[in-house]
């Protein structure tokens, strides 16, 4: 039974792998912060009771701060495999929280590393590498594309991103990284936009909710399913030969095709809700990411399943049933 490590077990990402790879046979152990309250929603549907023998979800404290907690894990685990998706991930916060941010994603990174080391643990390690890394870049962005990052999320990434290169040169390490461009899902946390329009969209619908407050409704992305791309981050971790691949659909969309479709979904006009707020501006904007997943197509097998306006669809449907439940009187999803 092979045996994988996961950081950010509780967050988007980290809930789809964690199935992904209880499907596959898996032991998998996560790490979570402590907190006075639970944080592991994302987990339910695959929750294992630890007291019967033969449960393979475990879950872990630690934090991307504490190298030694790290360390102690790594002894523990013995993982075949490191998935480092912990991080700091809302890229407007991290201009408010900088030093925060660029601890989790940089040092966070290289204190895993160096536990690793420090261990002499023989596993593989994925590290998730982002779009935000190429910010200003022409697209489309391809592995070759140089990095140009507009914040501080985007700088701390490419630090990780390049350590990871240098570990993988110097000493040998078995590191992937996978610069995923933005992937979405009904499991995406409510701040980040996709979310953020579907959530709003259902309650508005349910008369919850009258307005909708956005930034730079311009700007575009190449949209994807978080479901379809941990199949991404698996495979990397399956080859003969560690690369770095960037995963993407291929397409971008604006800020305004994303409100088409999700007002639109729930038969509502979006220019009648939607006022613009300049505190959701970033200092400075990401205009366009649209990625080239060739090399993932051609050497990983990979494609996206689930394309923009399905998956956009999807998550309207999941937050109107959300908003129906709760005003039906059960408990709601965060």
């Amino acid at each position: 039974m092979k045996k994988a490590l996961i950081t950010g077990i509780t967050g988007q990402d980290g809930s789809y792998l964690a199935e992904l790879l209880l499907s596959k046979g898996y032991e998998v152990t996560g790490i979570i912060r402590r907190s006075s309250s639970f944080n592991t929603e994302r987990l339910e549907n695959i929750y294992q009771d630890p007291h019967v023998p033969s449960y393979r979800l475990r879950l872990v404290y630690g934090d991307l701060d504490d190298g030694g907690a790290l360390t102690r894990t790594l002894r523990q685990v013995q993982p075949d495999e490191i998935y480092n998706l912990g991080a700091q991930s809302h890229v407007r916060v991290s201009f408010d929280a900088p030093e925060y941010t660029v601890s989790t994603v940089a040092m966070g990174t290289l204190r895993l590393l160096e536990a690793i080391r420090e261990t002499g643990t023989k596993t593989r390690f994925y590290q998730a590498s982002s779009s935000e890394m190429f910010g200003a870049a022409k697209p489309p962005q391809d592995e070759n594309t140089p990095f140009m990052p507009q914040s501080p999320y985007a700088c701390g990434k490419v630090f990780a991103h390049q350590l990871c290169q240098n570990y993988r040169n110097a000493y040998g390490l078995f590191i992937a990284c996978g610069i995923l461009f933005n992937h979405e899902s009904p499991r995406r946390g409510i701040p980040f936009v996709t979310r953020k329009v579907t959530r709003a969209v259902a309650r508005i619908k349910h008369g919850l909710d009258k307005k909708l407050y956005l930034g730079n409704l311009d700007a575009r992305r190449d949209w994807g399913f978080a479901g379809d791309y941990v199949e991404a981050m698996w495979r990397m971790l399956q080859q003969d030969t560690p690369d770095d691949f960037v995963i993407a659909t291929g397409e971008s969309h604006s800020i305004r095709d994303l409100l088409d479709v999700a007002f639109g979904a729930a038969g509502l006009d979006w220019h009648q809700y939607v006022e613009i707020d300049p505190r959701y501006l970033r200092p400075t904007e990401v205009d366009h990411l649209e990625g080239n997943p060739t090399k993932a197509r051609r050497v990983l097998g990979w494609e996206p399943k689930v394309r923009f306006k399905q998956l956009i669809e999807m998550m309207v449907r999941d937050d109107e049933e959300d908003i129906r439940s709760s005003l039906a009187g059960r408990a709601p999803r965060d």
